[in-house]
């Protein structure tokens, strides 16, 4: 049986960690943009989280610093075959976490710590560690 029908829960979580970052994105961007006198590439640093175009923005930054850990133990699983159905379930408590985090910090402007988006932050972290032990364990044999 070819890998992908194994792991599709897996393959589908993965997608939807990939849409999740290209909304982010677009949405970054299009919020930037929409300001007047936007520059590209250079943010105003006078904003804080009671911008939304902050916001947006380290959403997007955010997954980036986060996301590339993930998708290389996501598939470092896959090769390592590790087991299918926590492999699975992590990537998705992770996409999930993701978005979750997202969400809350469109919705939310607070410089508090830890905000509700937080919570959502060190899940997805949690779901990482455990995948790389599960890749760990696969590798180990």
């Amino acid at each position: 049986m070819p890998m992908y029908e194994h792991y599709s829960v897996a393959l589908w979580g993965i997608f939807v960690i990939l849409v999740t970052v290209l909304v982010q994105a677009l949405v970054a961007a299009g919020s930037k943009a929409s300001q007047p006198g936007a520059i590209p590439g250079k943010m105003d640093e006078s904003l804080g989280h009671s911008s939304f175009v902050f916001r947006s923005n380290r959403t997007v930054m955010n997954s980036l610093e986060n996301i590339p850990v993930m998708l290389g133990a996501s598939f470092l699983a896959l090769f390592a075959g590790a087991d299918v159905f926590w492999t699975g379930t992590l990537i998705w408590v992770f996409a999930v976490a993701r978005i979750a985090h997202m969400v809350l910090y469109y919705a939310i402007a607070t410089d508090r710590n830890p905000s509700p988006r937080s919570y959502f932050y060190l899940l997805g972290v949690v779901a990482n560690i455990a995948l790389l032990v599960f890749v760990g364990m696969a590798l180990a044999g």
